[in-house]
This record gives C-alpha cells, sequence and structure tokens, in this order.
C-alpha cells in the first residue's frame, strides 16, 4: 500500500520559551495504526523520539535525551508532534513516518517518511520573501520557448517552496508536467526556471506561488500576455 505523507510547514520560526506544533497529514492511509516522529539535526542522524497510534498516547522507548520536551497527539488523519516551551537546541528538522509490512515478520519491509518541517530557535525577526517573476535568457533554449524565472530573495528563514500553476479565464490548474525547469538555490535565494511553449502563453497566465513560513503568496508574470 503506497502512500505519502504530508507536512506542509517548510519552516517554522520561534524565539525560546514559545511552543511550536508539527503537523503531519495523510496518516488515514497508513498501513500500520502508528505514526513516528524523528530529529534530524544538521551534523547529526535521523533520531526517533516517539511513536502514537490514533487515538492513543505517545510512547517514548529510544532514549532521546530531549524525550520529555515532546509530546503528541493522532487522530484517524493526522497527526501532531508538540514543544511546549522551545530551547536553543531543539533547532532542528523534524520528520513523521510510518512503516508497512508486507510479510508476516518483525520489521518494516518499508518506511514512508514526509518532507520535513525545519525548526528555526532564533530571536531574528521573520522575513518575508521579495518575489520576482520575469522572462530571462538561458543556455540552450529552444527556438519558440520562453523561460519564465521566478525568484524569491532576502527572507528569513531563507527556505521557500516555490511552484508554478497556469490560468486561463476562471479556470486555474497545475503547470503541466511535460514542461521543463530547473531549480536552483543559495544561502539567501532560491529561483525556478520554468520553460514554456510561447504559443501557450498567450492562452495561459502563469503564476509563480511561493510558501515561506506557512503563507502563500501568488505573482503573475507580466509577460505571460506577450
Amino acid at each position: 500500500m503506497a502512500t505519502h505523507l504530508v507536512q506542509d510547514d517548510l519552516t517554522l520560526t520561534r524565539r525560546t520559551g514559545q511552543s511550536v506544533s508539527f503537523s503531519c497529514g495523510g496518516t488515514d492511509q497508513c498501513g500500520s495504526n502508528y505514526v513516528y516522529w524523528y530529529q534530524k539535526k544538521e551534523t547529526e542522524t535521523f533520531r526517533a523520539i516517539l511513536y502514537i497510534s490514533s487515538g492513543g498516547s505517545p510512547t517514548k522507548p529510544y532514549n532521546h535525551p530531549q524525550q520529555d520536551d515532546f509530546s503528541a497527539e493522532r487522530d484517524r488523519s493526522s497527526s501532531s508532534l508538540k514543544i511546549n516551551k522551545v530551547k536553543l537546541d531543539h533547532s532542528a528538522s523534524y520528520y513523521c513516518a510510518h512503516g508497512f509490512l508486507y510479510q508476516s515478520v518483525s520489521l518494516w519491509d518499508e518506511w514512508i517518511f514526509g518532507s520535513g518541517t525545519k525548526l528555526f530557535v532564533t530571536g531574528r525577526a521573520v522575513k518575508k520573501p521579495e518575489v520576482t517573476v520575469c522572462p530571462v535568457k538561458t543556455e540552450g533554449r529552444v527556438e519558440g520557448d520562453t523561460a519564465l524565472m521566478c525568484l524569491a530573495s532576502a527572507m528569513y528563514p531563507p527556505l521557500v517552496r516555490i511552484s508554478w500553476k497556469r490560468q486561463k479565464g476562471s479556470k486555474e490548474e497545475p503547470a503541466p508536467a511535460e514542461e521543463k525547469q530547473q531549480e536552483l538555490s543559495g544561502s539567501k535565494s532560491s529561483a525556478v526556471i520554468r520553460l514554456v511553449k510561447n504559443e501557450t502563453l498567450y492562452n495561459y497566465e502563469y503564476i509563480c506561488e511561493v510558501q515561506h513560513e506557512g503563507v502563500k503568496t501568488e505573482t503573475p508574470t507580466a509577460e505571460s500576455k506577450l
């Protein structure tokens, strides 16, 4: 039974002493009754914190050094991991996971992980990204194609999720999977460049969606009708 777990928050930022909650959706498709939560620090491997069953209480058999700082909840379709008072050494990425048991053995045959949420513990204020959408020149561009760039810069935390969609009249849809795109990232900016047929730009308005700290902003390209 293949599935995926959804962690919508790419990053969360908190000051010390504040609370934080990490969410995980799609648990109703789990092959097992358990959802596991892991912590991943920059220079360390994944470390299990706890697991929880639907409607149950969290179990903490892994001797995680911070295990008393964490609590968890679980219903049929989602799970959450919570820290009531954030400390500086809680800075890490947090992943939900579940395992599939395909045969009558004592170990899970396959593990599915969510995409993770990175927690920044800092006194620095969150700064939303500056978003620029425009056509650019690229090497190897085929005649009849336009390269559309969506650039997010000057944000804190410096991580964003960028995606393209398009609109024709009142109809909105994801950008077609067959269109090629390139993802670029640096320490202070991220960009996605998408190759679109010129004839398509006469019929559709392309819109860049940038997600940062749980907030989504949409920016249409001014060139989409040229």
